[in-house]
């Protein structure tokens, strides 16, 4: 089987299929990767192990830090203490909530109270500009947004070049001068 075959049934098989966990598997959420196909996880009971990523997974499936993966036990292991099986995503997720087979440990406040207190970080921060804007106007400052280069990207892989003014002003002078030495000619 060729390696694009491998991954698209892979990708397939990741993505398609809503697995229950069984006796033995637990699900787990990952914390950290420690290399080597390794990734320490976290169980809905605070106990953490390592997990190890198996081969049909490396190099076409990712994960990062708070996904949520099932794992099979590994008996003989001191360290590594499971290997992911499947790896979920916001639909499995979703899935095991409704046949309530998601751990209680995992159980995240409800997305209505996430989106209250989104809101009223941003009224917060509104807040605080709209303070800073009635400060500006009480110093005499006028800022222009097309003045203020602060939020610019700087590229730290070329050089930092500083024009100052006093150099115009000094071109100014010699232009200046060529000026009135030909004016005193005629």
């Amino acid at each position: 089987m060729s390696q694009a075959t491998k991954r698209k049934h892979v990708v397939k098989e990741v993505l398609g299929e809503f697995v229950h966990p069984t006796q033995d598997q637990q699900i787990v959420k990952v914390i950290g990767s420690r290399g080597n196909n390794l990734h320490e996880a976290v169980t809905a009971l605070g106990k953490t192990f390592l997990v190890s990523m198996p081969t049909k997974f490396r190099k076409n499936i990712w994960i990062k830090r708070g996904d949520y993966v099932i794992v099979d036990p590994i008996e003989e292991g001191e360290k590594v203490k499971a290997e992911i099986s499947v790896i979920l995503y916001k639909d499995h997720i979703q899935h095991l909530q409704r046949m309530q087979l998601w751990p209680d440990g995992f159980v995240e406040q409800p997305a209505s109270q996430e989106k209250m207190d989104r809101q009223q970080g941003r009224r917060a921060g509104e807040e605080e500009e709209e303070k800073d804007e009635e400060d500006d106007e009480g110093n005499g400052s006028s800022s222009d947004s097309e003045d203020d280069e602060s939020d610019l990207f700087v590229n730290t892989n070329r050089p930092n070049y500083h024009y100052s003014e006093s150099e115009d002003e000094e071109g100014e002078s010699e232009e200046d001068k060529e000026e009135a030495r030909t004016e005193a000619c005629s």
